[in-house]
């Protein structure tokens, strides 16, 4: 199962991507930890870093020993650097299909919001199972851009009803890794043993609509590059459409949910 590359695939910024996805990032992380409950004093690898938001997380919630993050953007490795003040963490740049540690090396790996951008994931899963000791914990977690993650499925559903194009970039259809049955196929091939997989929703809450479109316009990643590729016109009529099809409340704020699907297991 290899994951669908497509140049808005970009991740250049990390400030513009944390205005786009960082506050929701941060909110699903915090509940995929206490899902996972793994030990103290443990060492761990981050797998897909991004900006640092689970890394730091781990560094406030578990007691790590010392973490080792890795991400393919030497910009996003860059901004974690500088994010993280905390020697605990050891940023990377290096591929999640190739992990450049020794077999057996951390106690616990996991991968947030990445592995379905990941070029030959399964191989990516395979890397975290090698570095992990026998009876380690492996857990990772993906979107639901199909069904559950509905500040996206309200953007590409509009995107694509303006132009059918759009459907090339939807995350929903590029990526059915991030779907239950697909995922536990995924980790249970690759060799983790007792999977067990669950739901982790979080509620987004916007104050108005420009709280929800302006981070649409940072670029970084396949919904803000998509609206950055368009016309001028063409952006207003996008904003038209989400304008009528978002739900709001009377004080105009916009409640949503934000589902993704989490998996853990022993390596």
């Amino acid at each position: 199962m290899t994951a669908t590359q497509h140049d808005s695939d970009s991740w250049s910024s990390g400030s513009a991507y944390d205005r786009f996805m960082g506050r929701w990032s941060s909110l699903v992380g915090r509940e995929f930890l206490a899902w996972l409950a793994a030990p103290p004093d443990q060492v761990w690898l981050d797998v897909g870093c991004g900006t640092g938001t689970l890394t730091r997380l781990i560094l406030e919630t578990s007691r790590a020993l010392r973490i080792v993050a890795i991400d393919s953007s030497d910009d996003l490795v860059v901004f974690a650097e500088e994010t993280t003040a905390n020697p605990l963490a050891r940023f990377q740049v290096g591929l999640a299909q190739s992990l450049d540690l020794e077999t057996d090396s951390v106690d616990v790996a996991v991968s947030g919001l990445a592995l379905n951008f990941v070029p030959q994931p399964e191989r990516a899963v395979s890397e975290m199972l090698r570095v992990v000791r026998p009876g380690g914990i492996v857990g990772l977690y993906l979107w639901d851009y199909a069904d559950g993650m509905e500040m996206l499925r309200y953007f590409w559903d509009a995107a694509v009803a303006l132009d059918s194009k759009a459907t090339a970039y939807d995350e929903g259809a590029r990526f059915p890794l991030c779907r239950p049955q697909p995922l536990v196929s995924l980790v249970e091939t690759a060799g983790l043993k007792q999977a067990v997989l669950a739901p982790i929703e979080v509620a987004t809450r916007f104050q108005s609509f420009d709280d929800y479109w302006t981070p649409l316009l940072g670029a970084v990643g396949p919904a803000p590059s998509h609206t950055m590729s368009l016309s001028e016109n063409d952006r207003q009529r996008l904003a038209d459409e989400l304008r009528q099809t978002l739900p709001r409340q009377a004080d105009g704020s916009i409640s949503l949910k934000a589902r993704s699907w989490a998996v853990k297991g022993i390596a």
